[in-house]
């Protein structure tokens, strides 16, 4: 799955438009390097999002399609 589409799924940003406008500002990075939106996220990536003040990093546990809004915390473990 592409990095935006996941990032959208997953409800960590709310658009896919806005995941990959980050994207393409260098502002996520996946594995210590900088990631495009095209990038196919795998189960174990570790992806971090810096967003202003606020930065996430997570680790990827699932990579689905569809998920519904209560289980979309399940795709992925916050390390800080």
């Amino acid at each position: 799955m592409r990095l935006d589409k996941y990032l959208k799924v997953s409800r960590l940003i709310k658009r896919r438009t806005v995941a990959n406008e980050a994207c393409d500002a260098e502002k996520i990075t996946v594995n210590g390097k900088i990631a495009r939106a095209s990038y196919d996220v795998k189960v174990g990536d570790l992806i971090e999002i810096n967003m202003g003040q606020r930065m996430l990093k997570i680790q990827v546990e699932k990579v689905t399609e569809y998920v519904t809004k209560d289980t979309a915390a399940d795709l992925y473990k916050v390390i800080s």
